[in-house]
């Protein structure tokens, strides 16, 4: 390591971090070429075809002519992706239905042990009989 100077160290990774970088990008624009649903295919052959055979020209080429809608359908994407989450968060967040859980149709855990704290806070129940009934809730 005496002979190899600092800078040289310094370019080295540089040029690494920008062979990643590349490989990214052309990886990037690969699934975005797949993913593409206004394109034929004959347009998906030839773009890989280029992006493949001139990869510099076909990449920068590529970013210029549909990098917009490359981030559109990324954006597209995201926002499927999260709506199918929070779908899924509301469906598993639901309370029972159809009366098969103890807590009823239409009703949850959450509101029963509610109602059951505002009894215990009335009076209208013990510390004993709450217990009780929470633990039966969440059984």
């Amino acid at each position: 390591m005496d002979n190899y100077p600092l800078l040289n160290i310094f370019w080295t990774m540089l040029e690494l971090f920008l062979w990643i970088l590349w490989f990214f990008l052309l990886f990037k624009i690969i699934t975005d070429i797949f993913r593409s649903h206004d394109m034929g295919g004959w347009a998906k052959a030839g773009w890989m075809i280029l992006v493949i055979l001139l990869p510099l020209i076909g990449v920068l080429v590529y970013v210029i002519v549909r990098g917009k809608s490359m981030g559109e359908r990324d954006v597209a994407q995201a926002q499927k992706a999260d709506a199918a989450f929070k779908a899924y968060i509301r469906d598993a967040a639901a309370p029972g239905e159809g009366g098969t859980g103890e807590a009823g149709a239409g009703r949850s855990h959450v509101d029963d042990l509610a109602k059951l704290a505002a009894l215990k806070a009335d009076g209208s129940i013990s510390e004993e009989e709450y217990q009780k009934a929470k633990d039966k809730l969440l059984v």
